[in-house]
């Protein structure tokens, strides 16, 4: 079952399942963040791990691909995975 990515805790990984383009209730703009998220390496199928999450709902640091990035609550509640066990 896929989850979004905030709901994954420190040191938890998944693969990415899907990326949902729109917010509820938002029109348009999912173009330019569909290709933030290719040009930082986060597609479907890559495998992903939060190394830290920020207190008071901050950012969330993730490792993809032997890199290290931040994303946004809003960002990461867009990404979905399945959890490895």
């Amino acid at each position: 079952m896929a989850v979004p990515l905030s709901s994954l805790k420190e040191g938890e990984s998944g693969i990415i399942t899907s990326i949902k383009t729109n917010p509820a209730g938002r029109r348009g703009r999912s173009w330019g963040f569909i290709k933030r998220l290719v040009d930082m390496g986060l597609t479907p199928g890559t495998k992903i791990t939060v190394v830290k999450s920020a207190p008071f709902r901050g950012p969330i640091e993730v490792s993809v691909r032997g890199s290290r990035l931040a994303l946004g609550r809003g960002m990461a509640r867009r990404i979905f995975v399945e959890i490895d066990k």
